[in-house]
């Protein structure tokens, strides 16, 4: 297997196009544009459509129009982007067609700025748009995981028939690795039963959102419930580092897991026994998992870029078994090793009163 040097954002494209991304369409934003542009040459190049769209608003429609066809269909953005879509991905969600959304994050509230983030969670794992619905987020914490993630992707949200997310941000866009890409799918397949094809030769098929019957809207949140029960028993994904032996776990998903390790290298240099848990599938959240580990490692550190979301999964997930602290950088401020390893060494060697210790930002 060759690995070649690729930057980030550049890598996921191609793993998009060797996964069989028949229509793009997007809006260039800071720090993604890089994935538009490699795009706009690579889909005319093999006959495939491509599409600058005038918004991020008649994008996410477009991928909606695409996915009503059963084409594979993807749409990137960088975090103001994305809330702008919203709407358009409850629409998807509730017609029930795949599409594949890679989100870049970035620092903000409002435009904020093209550095990277995290703060992106919420919007992603809680659905961001109106109604009872999920999108399944897969977060990368480096551009090969990233290039495997979103060639797997279409698959994935055809199976559900729903939307999924990569959720990544500025750094591994911006980053170059050494990566081994994945071979070249063939574009085509069999009608499903649900994509409008044209209706020449059978009964005509409609796909909507609206359910102007509550009762038949009943039917349709049920059967989509019942989905994402499916997703949540058979999409769970996280990686441990040196749990085995830890009284000390350090929670973390994407750069801030990559930046975590060097920390834990450190602290174990130390003589302080540190794990790492890294959730790859923000939703599902790997709850089961991390209370099976709370159960015998007393001390959770939760490090994240944002004011603490994930940390809001951590407490669920460990209940009042473990002490939770939170370390973070927000507005597009990234933890240095340097921090997470005073986090880690300024944390108290029994667990405090609360069962929480209180949020250190800088």
């Amino acid at each position: 297997m060759n690995r070649e040097l690729w930057e980030g954002n550049q890598a996921i494209a191609e793993a998009a196009v060797r996964g069989g991304l028949e229509a793009y369409f997007g809006y260039p934003i800071t720090p993604q544009t890089e994935l538009l542009e490699y795009l706009s040459k690579r889909m005319p190049e093999l006959g495939r459509a491509f599409v600058q769209a005038e918004s991020e608003l008649a994008a996410i429609n477009m991928v909606y129009g695409a996915a009503t066809a059963g084409a594979r269909t993807m749409t990137s953005s960088s975090s103001p982007g994305v809330s702008l879509m919203q709407e358009g991905l409850s629409y998807i969600a509730g017609s029930e067609v795949p599409c594949v959304i890679v989100d870049m994050m970035r620092g903000g509230p409002g435009l904020g700025n093209i550095s990277p983030g995290q703060a992106d969670y919420n919007q992603l794992v809680r659905g961001g748009g109106h109604g009872d619905y999920h999108s399944l987020v897969l977060a990368p914490s480096t551009i090969q995981e990233a290039v495997t993630l979103t060639y797997n992707a279409f698959d994935l949200a055809e199976k559900y028939r729903g939307i999924v997310v990569i959720a990544a941000d500025g750094n591994i866009g911006q980053m170059m690795e050494p990566v081994v890409m994945p071979p070249m799918r063939q574009i085509g397949h069999a009608d499903r039963g649900w994509e409008l094809s044209g209706a020449a030769g059978r009964p005509r098929r409609i796909i909507s959102s609206i359910g102007l019957d509550p009762e038949v809207m009943e039917r349709i949140n049920a059967r989509l419930q019942a989905r994402y029960r499916e997703i949540e028993a058979n999409e769970v994904r996280f990686a441990e580092r040196q749990t085995e032996d830890a009284d000390l776990l350090v929670v973390a998903f994407g750069s801030a897991a990559r930046i975590a390790q060097t920390a834990i290298r450190e602290a174990r240099a130390r003589g302080i026994r540190v794990g790492l848990f890294r959730p790859i599938t923000l939703w599902p959240f790997p709850y089961q998992r991390l209370a099976e580990l709370a159960q015998r490692i007393p001390r959770l550190l939760v490090v994240e870029m944002n004011a603490g979301q994930m940390l809001n999964d951590v407490r669920l997930a460990v209940g009042p078994q473990a002490v939770v602290s939170f370390y973070g950088r927000t507005g597009g401020q990234v933890p240095m090793p340097e921090e997470i390893l005073a986090q880690i060494g300024g944390m108290a060697p029994t667990p405090s009163t609360n069962g929480a210790r209180a949020i250190a930002l800088l």
